[in-house]
């Protein structure tokens, strides 16, 4: 090439892909937050995708199953909880289950693909006595191969190390929203009282499955104060659960106006930018939501749904309909039960 075409060569400009947005060096406090549920929805959405695909290349999707072990009777009062004792809801109070009941239930799970296997108990706190029955079901569930995980009300630093030498992989204690509308919802037990669990389950090794409920009459800046409190935990949650509200006749949110399944979205988004490395996941309400807001939600960052025909004593999606839909998708199903560090 001569001269003359060196001077006329135009230049050629290489585009590379922009790296992932960093997330902040300090603590997300509510008006960040904020800023991003109010970002246009392609914007959010697209900035949700690329902190997913940075962390979870390989987008697999966690199979859960969750199976209530104690149903009913509960002495809290939440207003979205068919099994408080304080409400006529038509469950029932019901004993423990036994082992073989869950082996079977757990085996079944396992069966249709779920990695994860939580035990949910109706109780304010277990007492020593709940817990000894509880460590018994963990074992034998892990005997299977499955992750184990439990919701089992408050927990004592002493319960948490039972329960971890048991082999329990995760415990489940939501923050349910934000510490200023939580009395709102609930007034038998404290939002530290929920902070002092999580702390316990923290310092007993067990890795954290914590998240909250939107479309219990909340404002938005209650769900940027809750997302906000999650993601600054240190470490904040390995699972976050997203629930909508589902409404049942008999509780004081029976009658709450349904979120709008746009925010429900934006709350997916804004939980995976604020918590990149976190399994986000469908929880209560995916059964209100049809196949297309999944859909969504699962571009947004939810790579977790819980899995089977119930959920406690709430409907869930059948196993066949989500395993339709996540082919129709093209998503796999997560086939490992080995836990992911969370930064």
């Amino acid at each position: 090439m001569g001269a003359n075409d060196l001077s006329t060569a135009k230049a050629v400009m290489l585009h590379r892909p922009a790296p992932p947005p960093p997330a902040p060096a300090g603590p997300w406090s509510v008006e960040a937050v904020q800023a991003l549920l109010d970002k246009p929805f392609n914007e959010l959405l697209f900035q949700a995708q690329t902190v997913h695909r940075a962390h979870f290349p390989e987008g697999d999707i966690e199979l859960a199953t969750l199976l209530s072990v104690k149903t009913g009777g509960c002495p809290e009062n939440c207003g979205y909880c068919p099994q408080s004792a304080e409400f006529d809801t038509g469950v029932k109070a019901q004993k423990l289950m036994e082992v073989d009941e869950v082996l079977r239930a757990a085996q079944a799970a396992r069966d249709a693909g779920a990695t994860r296997f939580c035990m949910g108990a109706a109780w304010r706190a277990p007492k020593d006595r709940d817990v000894e029955k509880i460590a018994v079901l963990v074992e034998a569930v892990k005997g299977l191969g499955l992750q184990t995980c439990a919701t089992l009300g408050m927990l004592e630093p002493q319960h948490a190390l039972q329960l971890k030498a048991a082999g329990l992989d995760y415990y489940n204690h939501n923050l349910d929203t934000a510490p200023e509308y939580y009395t709102d919802i609930v007034d038998t037990r404290s939002y530290q009282d929920r902070l002092d669990t999580l702390a316990h389950v923290r310092a007993a090794g067990i890795s954290v499955c914590c998240g909250g409920i939107v479309g219990m009459g909340e404002e938005p800046v209650h769900r940027a104060g809750l997302i906000a409190q999650l993601a600054n935990l240190d470490p904040y949650p390995e699972s976050v659960p997203i629930n909508s509200l589902v409404r049942v006749p008999g509780t004081p949110l029976a009658d709450s106006e349904p979120i709008d399944p746009l925010d429900f979205v934006r709350m997916i988004a804004v939980a995976r930018i604020t918590m990149p490395k976190a399994r986000v996941r469908l929880s209560a309400g995916r059964q209100q939501l049809g196949d297309a807001v999944q859909a969504l939600c699962f571009l947004a960052g939810a790579n977790s749904i819980f899995y089977g025909d119930k959920l406690l004593v709430t409907g869930n999606p059948d196993v066949e309909a989500d395993v339709q839909l996540l082919a129709r998708l093209g998503l796999k199903a997560r086939s490992t039960t080995e836990q992911g560090a969370c930064a």
